[in-house]
């Protein structure tokens, strides 16, 4: 099976170069399943029923979110009806939406997904994503041995210690939130394929997809100063992994950096 993981969508310029980009990829590197980060993708914060719609309906299978999973009002009901959105496993119980899915491929394949939220740096209380995540996997393992693991975290340290920790259980452990795509794809001894960040898909001109001014103001001012989107040229920062369907790990791992 082959996955790409694309790194977070932040607003309508990464809406409309995911759009443009998808079906010449999914050609292109043979894709069987499309996974994305979608916690930016409405105004740069959270997600609404029509932006959730658009992007699923634009070549990917399945979305994930992150810390900004509740930045629309309108997400607390997609995400309880819409089942292809998930957001952290780790938030407490009683939370709407859910944590992980499994989908059926285009080729009929099967395939886990856990969404899982960072603890270090962030100042939500959520449960410890290192037990959530192999309570996740032992349960999807029932249905699958391929799954993916979106990690939407801070810190590098966390991100590269979860992937070890769910060596050979999972297939993929990719981190998600810092808009930086990392260099340091990798598949650990177990099969597990790992990255500390996939990216971001949106504008390049900015400062990680924001109006580069209003970022500088905020930064020289230390005033609260509301964030856009910015605009212009646009990229899609991701991670190729293939993964044998028999046994769940994964053969090879590549990064890319499409520009519109």
């Amino acid at each position: 099976m082959r996955i790409l993981l694309i790194g977070d969508i932040v607003g309508r310029p990464g809406r409309r170069v995911a759009r443009q980009l998808l079906a010449r990829l999914r050609k292109h590197h043979r894709l069987d399943l499309v996974v994305a980060n979608a916690e930016n993708a409405a105004g740069g914060f959270g997600i609404t029923p029509p932006v959730g719609e658009e992007l699923l309906t634009s070549g990917i299978d399945i979305l994930t979110m992150g810390n900004h999973a509740w930045g629309k009002k309108e997400s607390y009901d997609y995400l309880d009806a819409e089942p292809r959105v998930l957001r952290p496993a780790n938030y407490p119980a009683g939370v709407p939406g859910r944590g992980s899915a499994v989908v059926q491929t285009a080729t009929g394949g099967l395939a886990g997904v856990v969404n899982l939220g960072g603890r270090v740096f962030f100042s939500t209380d959520l449960e410890c994503p290192f037990r959530t995540g192999r309570r996740e996997a032992m349960l999807l393992r029932e249905r699958t041995p391929v799954i993916i693991v979106d990690f939407h975290a801070e810190a590098t340290s966390e991100k590269v210690a979860l992937g070890y920790h769910l060596d050979g259980q999972v297939s993929v452990v990719a981190g998600t939130h810092t808009h930086v795509q990392t260099a340091d794809e990798r598949i650990l001894p177990g099969g597990t394929a790992c990255i500390s960040d996939l990216g971001m898909t949106g504008p390049v001109d900015g400062i990680i997809g924001i109006r580069k001014e209003l970022a500088l103001e905020r930064f020289l001012t230390q005033l609260p100063v509301r964030f856009e989107v910015a605009h212009g040229p646009c990229a899609l920062c991701g991670l190729v992994v293939e993964v044998d369907d028999r046994d769940g790990r994964a053969r090879e791992v590549y990064r890319i950096q499409e520009h519109d």
